[in-house]
C-alpha cells in the first residue's frame, strides 16, 4: 500500500467558518431588506445622521439648554468621541477587513463608505461611546438615544457597508470606551485632590 504524498493532492476548498458563514448570511439578508426604495431611504437617512449631525446637534442643543451642566456634558461627549475616532481609525487599518459589498457579490452598497475598510463600525463605536455618556447626564433621554442609536447599528448592516460582526464589536469597544470615559471623569477629582 503507498501512501500519497501531500504534495499529490488537489488543495482543498476553503470552506468559511459557520460564524463566517451565519454573519454573511444574516449580511446578505439584511441587505435585501435595505434594497426596497422606503427602507433604503429611511436607513440612508438615518446612517447620513449618524456620520455627526445628530450627535453635534444633541451635544449643542444641551450647552444651549442647560447652560453650564451641558456644556460639560457636551465636552465631555466631544472628548469621548475624539477618542472614538481615533479608536476605530486604528483599528480599521490594523485588521483591514474589506466591506461586504466589495467581498459578497450578494451585497449591493445603498449609500458610499466614508472609508475603505469594514471593522469595527465607526458609526456604531461613536453612537454607543456617545450615548451612553449622554445617558449618564440625562437618564431622561434614554428612550431616543437608545433607539437612535440601534437604528445606526442596523443601518450600517442594511445598507451593505458592515458585516453584523463589525457592528457586534463595534457596540462592545464603544460600550468599554463609554464606560472608561465615565470612570475616568468621576475618578479624576479623587486621583487629583
Amino acid at each position: 500500500m503507498s501512501a500519497i504524498s501531500p504534495s499529490h493532492l488537489p488543495d482543498p476548498i476553503p470552506v468559511p467558518l459557520p460564524r463566517h458563514a451565519i454573519d454573511r448570511r444574516v449580511c446578505i439578508a439584511a441587505n435585501r431588506w435595505g434594497a426596497r426604495h422606503a427602507v433604503g431611504v429611511f436607513f440612508g437617512i438615518i446612517s447620513r445622521l449618524g456620520d455627526g449631525i445628530f450627535w453635534y446637534a444633541l451635544m449643542l442643543a444641551l450647552a444651549l439648554i442647560d447652560g453650564r451642566r451641558g456644556l460639560e456634558a457636551a465636552a465631555h461627549m466631544a472628548a469621548t468621541g475624539l477618542v472614538a475616532l481615533l479608536l476605530y481609525r486604528i483599528l480599521k487599518r490594523w485588521t483591514r477587513r474589506p466591506r461586504p459589498f466589495r467581498t459578497c457579490p450578494d451585497v449591493i452598497a445603498h449609500v458610499p463608505p466614508l472609508d475603505e475598510f469594514s471593522f469595527p463600525s465607526g458609526h456604531t463605536l461613536q453612537a454607543v461611546g456617545f450615548t451612553i455618556v449622554a445617558l449618564a447626564w440625562y437618564p431622561v433621554l434614554a428612550p431616543l438615544l437608545l433607539t437612535f442609536t440601534a437604528l445606526v447599528a442596523a443601518s450600517r448592516v442594511i445598507l451593505g457597508l458592515h458585516y453584523p460582526s463589525d457592528v457586534l464589536a463595534a457596540i462592545l469597544v464603544g460600550s468599554g470606551l463609554g464606560a472608561l470615559s465615565l470612570w475616568l471623569v468621576h475618578s479624576a477629582p479623587q486621583l487629583l485632590g
